[in-house]
């Protein structure tokens, strides 16, 4: 399966405050985007999956 642009748009909860985060990840669904972002995030920022939100997942054109 060919791998898709998606643009993925949310909070996550850093020092008690929700920073907002834009990120564009290539995966071949949304479910497994949706799930790269949680394991970017989550490892990056040592945050648990309920400290990140979703707000709008999006296929990129032109890519």
């Amino acid at each position: 399966m060919e791998n898709q642009t998606f643009e993925i748009v949310g909070a996550c909860k850093i020092n008690n405050e929700w920073k907002p985060y834009r990120k564009v990840i290539c995966a071949p669904n949304e479910n497994q985007a949706k799930e790269k972002i949680f394991a970017d995030i989550g490892s990056k920022h040592r945050l648990k999956r309920s400290y990140i939100t979703i707000e709008s997942v999006n296929v990129v054109a032109g890519e």
